[in-house]
C-alpha cells in the first residue's frame, strides 16, 4: 500500500444543499514550482495559504515534510523543508487547524512508544514545541496509527488505527475519532458508531474532512487498487452516510484534501512512476 509508510513496511446520501460526489470532475496536475521530487500526501491550510506535503514514502527514502505556498489554485511556490521537525526517520502526513497547530506521523520513537501522532507550532516555515499527540495511541506494539488529520477548530482527531500481522502488511485499517479535552485528546465513544458506514473489511484511510466535519473525503483499498470516496452528514453528532466513490478520480490514488471554500479536492496520484498532486473541481 504506496499510502503506508516505512514505518508500515518495517512492522511486520448527502446532506441537503451540498453539492455530490458525481460534480466532481476535470482532474488536473498541480504545479509545485522549484521542486522536481514525488509529492505525497497533501494538504491545503484552512486559510489556502499553503500546500504541506511529504516526498516518497518509499522505504529507501528519507521520507520529509516540506511546504509550498500558494501562487493559484493549480500552482503553488516550493519554499523547502519544514525546519524544525524532519529527521533520519520518517515524518509524513501533514495537517493543521486554523491556530497553526501542527500535526504528522513519524515513526521516530516507535521503538520505544509504540506511538506514532506528533503536533507541533508551524510559524513560518518552522515547526517548534513538537510532542507526541496525547491520549489517542493505544501503544501497543503492531498497532499503528499512519494516517490522521486534525479538524479545522483544532477540537477533532480523524485518525487511522490498524493492526499489522507477521507479514509487515496491515490486517486492517479503521478511520477513528478523538476528541480534544485541554491539551490531550480522548478516543470518542462514538466513533464506531459514526464511522459504522465508513469503516469495512477493505483498509479505509486518509481521512479529510471540510470545515464544518459534515463531509469526509477518504481513501479505500478496492479490489482493482486506492480509490477516494466520500460521505456526509446533516450535523456532527450523526452517523457518516454510506460512502460513494469519486468517479472522476481515477489511478492509484490516494489522500483526499478539501481546499477551504469546498470547491477544490486535492489528492496524490502515481503518474508515469512518480507521485504528483491532482486536484477535481466542483461548483
Amino acid at each position: 500500500m504506496a499510502h503506508g509508510f516505512a514505518l508500515l513496511l518495517c512492522f511486520l446520501g448527502l446532506t441537503a444543499g451540498r453539492p455530490g460526489p458525481v460534480e466532481f470532475s476535470h482532474p488536473e496536475p498541480v504545479t509545485i514550482r522549484g521542486y522536481g521530487g514525488d509529492a505525497m500526501e497533501p494538504f491545503i491550510t484552512r486559510d489556502g495559504k499553503y500546500l504541506f506535503f511529504n516526498n516518497s514514502n518509499d522505504p529507501k527514502v528519507d521520507t520529509n515534510l516540506h511546504w509550498a505556498e500558494r501562487v493559484s489554485d493549480v500552482v503553488f511556490q516550493y519554499r523547502g523543508e519544514i525546519a524544525g521537525v524532519n529527521t533520519a526517520a520518517l515524518e509524513g502526513v501533514p495537517s493543521m487547524d486554523r491556530n497553526g497547530v501542527f500535526y504528522f506521523v513519524s515513526n521516530r520513537s516507535y521503538g520505544q512508544t509504540a506511538s506514532t501522532l506528533y503536533r507541533g507550532k508551524f510559524s513560518n516555515g518552522k515547526l517548534s514545541a513538537i510532542e507526541l499527540v496525547p491520549g489517542v495511541s493505544l501503544a501497543k506494539p503492531g498497532i499503528v496509527n499512519f494516517d490522521a488529520e486534525i479538524a479545522a477548530d483544532g477540537n477533532t482527531l480523524y485518525f487511522v488505527e490498524s493492526q499489522f500481522g507477521f507479514s509487515g502488511r496491515p490486517l486492517s485499517a479503521k478511520i477513528l475519532i478523538a476528541q480534544r479535552s485541554a491539551d490531550r485528546f480522548a478516543r470518542w465513544s462514538e466513533s464506531e458508531k459514526i464511522m459504522e458506514q465508513v469503516n469495512t473489511a477493505a483498509l479505509n484511510y486518509a481521512p479529510a474532512t471540510s470545515a464544518d466535519e459534515l463531509e469526509l473525503f477518504f481513501t479505500r483499498l478496492d479490489p482493482d487498487g486506492p480509490r477516494i470516496y466520500t460521505a456526509s452528514r446533516a450535523n456532527t453528532s450523526r452517523p457518516f452516510s454510506e460512502p460513494v466513490r469519486i468517479t472522476a478520480i481515477t489511478g492509484f490514488v490516494e489522500a483526499p484534501s478539501l481546499s477551504p471554500d469546498g470547491k477544490s479536492l486535492y489528492y496524490h496520484k502515481k503518474d508515469n512512476g512518480r507521485f504528483v498532486i491532482y486536484r477535481v473541481t466542483r461548483p
